[in-house]
C-alpha cells in the first residue's frame, strides 16, 4: 500500500513537472556535447552544492509568493547573517552553536519586522522588503567597516564544507529542507492557509483564516531560510563578506517562477521549485564551463524570468 502511494506520488511529480524535466534533459544533452566535464560525477556534486544555497532561499521565497507577496530582502539578509555568525566567533569568542543561532536570529528578526509591518499597516511587500534590503545591507557594511571577516574554525567551517558519506553537507541540508517544506505546504493547516490566502484573500478572511499571523509567519520563515543560507555560505567561504548575496533574491524568484509558482499567488509546489532551481543551476554551470562571461549570464537569467512571468500571466488568463 505504502509503495503504491509513493509510486503514484512520484508519477504525479513527474507529470506535473514534465515540461521542466524535458527542458533539463535537452539542456544536459546540449551541454554534454559542448563540454566533456559536464556529465562527470564531480561536476554534478559541484552543481548541486552550488544550487543548494538558492534552494534554501527559494523555499522561503516560495511561501511568500504563494501567499501573494515577494521578498526582496533575502540577499542582504544572507550577507548580514553570515557576518553576525562569523564576527561572533572571530571577535567575541562565542561557541559555534551559539554564534550560528545568533546569526540566524538576526535574519529571523528582519523577517519578523517585514511581516509585522506588512500585516499591520497593509504596506505592499515590495516596499517593505525593499527597505529591509537596504537596511540589512547597510548593517553588513557598517558591522565590518566594508571589509570581509576571515575565520578559520574547523567546527564552523565544517557546516559548509563537511560531508556525510559522499554527499556534501549543503546538499544534505537541501534534501532535508525540501522534505520539511513539502510536508509543511501539503500536510499542515498552515500550508492550507497559505494557499487559501494567496488564492483569494477576501474569501480567506471571511473563512476566519488568521491572515495577519500567517503573513508574519511566512515572512519570518523566508528571512530565516535566507539567514541559514548566509551562515552556510560564510562557512563555505571561510569568511563573512558584506557584498555577498547580491542578486540572490532574483535567483530565488527565478527558481520559483520557472517551477510553476504563480506570481499572482495561490499556486505552486516544492517539487516545481526544485526543478526550477536545478534549471538555473545547470544554466550557470554550463555557461561557466563554456567560459561565458558572468555578465551574459545575468542577461540570460533576466530573459528567462521575463519569459516565465509572461507564460504565467498567459496561463492565468486562460484559467479565467
Amino acid at each position: 500500500m505504502n509503495k503504491s502511494i509513493k509510486r503514484s506520488g512520484l508519477v504525479n511529480i513527474i507529470k506535473t513537472n514534465l515540461g521542466m524535466i524535458s527542458i533539463l534533459f535537452v539542456m544536459c544533452i546540449l551541454l554534454s556535447c559542448l563540454s566533456d566535464v559536464f556529465l562527470s560525477s564531480n561536476n554534478f556534486i559541484t552543481l548541486f552544492r552550488q544550487i543548494s544555497n538558492n534552494i534554501y532561499i527559494a523555499l522561503g521565497m516560495a511561501l511568500v509568493i504563494i501567499l501573494g507577496g515577494i521578498d526582496l530582502s533575502v540577499g542582504s539578509i544572507v550577507a548580514m547573517s553570515g557576518i553576525i555568525s562569523v564576527s561572533s566567533i572571530a571577535n567575541l569568542g562565542m561557541p559555534v552553536p551559539l554564534a550560528v543561532l545568533f546569526g540566524i536570529a538576526g535574519g529571523m528578526l528582519c523577517g519578523l519586522i517585514n511581516g509585522f509591518l506588512i500585516a499591520r499597516f497593509k504596506v505592499p511587500p515590495f516596499i517593505i522588503t525593499l527597505a529591509m534590503m537596504n537596511i540589512a545591507r547597510g548593517i553588513s557594511y557598517l558591522w565590518t567597516n566594508a571589509r570581509s571577516i576571515r575565520i578559520v574554525n574547523e567546527s564552523f567551517n565544517a557546516i559548509g564544507t563537511g560531508y556525510i558519506g559522499a554527499l556534501p553537507l549543503p546538499i544534505v541540508y537541501s534534501i532535508v529542507l525540501i522534505a520539511i517544506f513539502s510536508f509543511l505546504l501539503n500536510k499542515t493547516r498552515f500550508g492550507t492557509y497559505v494557499y487559501a490566502i494567496g488564492g483569494n484573500r477576501e474569501a480567506a478572511r471571511l473563512s476566519g483564516i488568521p491572515i495577519k499571523k500567517v503573513t508574519i509567519a511566512v515572512h519570518t520563515i523566508s528571512a530565516t531560510m535566507a539567514a541559514f543560507a548566509g551562515v552556510v555560505l560564510a562557512a563555505r567561504m571561510y569568511s563573512g563578506q558584506p557584498s555577498v548575496g547580491e542578486g540572490y533574491e532574483m535567483d530565488a524568484i527565478t527558481a520559483c517562477v520557472l517551477g510553476g509558482i504563480s506570481m499572482s499567488g495561490g499556486v505552486g509546489s516544492i517539487s516545481g521549485l526544485f526543478f526550477g532551481a536545478v534549471v538555473i543551476g545547470v544554466i550557470s554551470n554550463g555557461l561557466n564551463l563554456c567560459n561565458v562571461s558572468s555578465y551574459w549570464q545575468l542577461v540570460v537569467k533576466g530573459i528567462i524570468v521575463a519569459i516565465a512571468i509572461i507564460f504565467d500571466k498567459l496561463k492565468n488568463r486562460q484559467g479565467d
